[in-house]
């Protein structure tokens, strides 16, 4: 792919994601445009005079609920990766219509709108939260990435091409948990729900750089999911602070023990390989199965848990993962 023919429309431009994908493209791959497309426009302003002005860089305002912006928005445009969502696991119970509103119709608008506009390729931003999900956010996910993965069917006359990609846990971005565990190590008392908790883990240049990759091989229908370490929640809170006591208050309304990434249903139609999984849909007329050519299929009875990951972080990786964001904190400059 050339990218520097691109125009790049970035939903939730502004958010953790969003940022660390502009500054790689700007600072490596050079597109003709990139469109950084959010609903706050004080972090837009914020983006703005933090270093993110460049000739090929454009500022939209406009939520991804409001069909037409989008549609005004994608003239012309490429490559949309779709980023924007309420995330955030109680806002959500809490909201749970704002978090359908964003989650669900909002990629919905996206899809079409790119579909009506021509674009070539649109990869949608998933969660492990979406596998088997216990929570509203989860269930929105799921039902945004199957969106995503169906609307190949509308798309198969055209030129359009739909994909997800779908991670765990990534660290130090908004609504992490390291900074959670950075302030109460002032405190002295660490709080975690659960001793046996696992989740996977990634940097946010991992994720991107991911992204990235598979913006490149997708053909459309597939949901791509990268080979990443698991860690024990508890392990995070020894490697962030050492000293500090550590409170279990048990698990939340909505929280899983461990994580799933690919589920033993979807292992069915998966692919293995070198650093990734591609889940290709079940029984699609549209879909050609030519990653069934490229890697292994999967053991009967797979299943991509965090608690049965081959791959782990010790304290020592986990300190190596956090020595950025202990900076930025020391500093004031980590969001939480």
């Amino acid at each position: 792919m050339n990218w520097s023919e691109k125009v790049i429309l970035v939903t939730g431009g502004t958010g953790s994601f969003g940022k660390k994908f502009i500054e790689i493209m700007l600072n490596e791959y050079h597109p003709a445009k990139l469109i950084v497309f959010s609903r706050d426009e004080l972090k837009q302003h914020e983006m703005r005079v933090g270093g993110y002005e460049h000739p090929s860089l454009r500022y939209f305002i406009g939520d991804v609920r409001d069909r037409e912006r989008l549609l005004r928005a994608m003239h012309g445009v490429d490559i949309v990766v779709h980023a924007a969502a309420l995330k955030q696991v109680p806002a959500c119970e809490y909201n749970p219509m704002e978090a359908v509103k964003t989650n669900i119709m909002g990629t919905s608008n996206v899809l079409e709108a790119a579909l009506d506009a021509g674009v070539e390729k649109v990869m949608t931003i998933s969660t492990d939260k979406a596998v088997n999900p216990v929570n509203l956010y989860g269930a929105t996910k799921l039902a945004a990435e199957k969106l995503t993965v169906q609307s190949n069917a509308y798309a198969a006359g055209s030129a359009t091409r739909y994909s997800c990609v779908r991670y765990g846990n990534v660290v130090g971005s908004r609504g992490s948990v390291v900074p959670v565990f950075l302030k109460q190590r002032e405190s002295g008392r660490i709080t975690i729900t659960d001793e046996r908790m696992t989740r996977f883990w990634l940097s946010l240049e991992q994720g991107v750089r991911f992204v990235i990759s598979c913006l490149e091989q997708m053909e459309g229908g597939e949901v791509f999911v990268p080979k990443i370490p698991s860690m024990k929640v508890v392990d995070l809170a020894r490697a962030i602070a050492p000293q500090a006591e550590i409170e279990v208050i048990g698990i939340r309304p909505g929280e899983k023990l461990h994580e799933v990434l690919i589920s033993e249903d979807e292992a069915r139609t998966t692919v293995e390989m070198e650093r990734m999984f591609v889940v290709q849909p079940a029984e699609a007329i549209w879909f050609g199965y030519g990653w069934k050519d490229r890697g292994a299929p999967l053991p009967d009875g797979f299943r991509f848990s965090s608690d049965s990951n081959s791959q782990w972080l010790d304290l020592d990786g986990i300190r190596k993962f956090i020595a950025p964001f202990e900076q930025l904190y020391a500093m004031g400059k980590l969001e939480g």
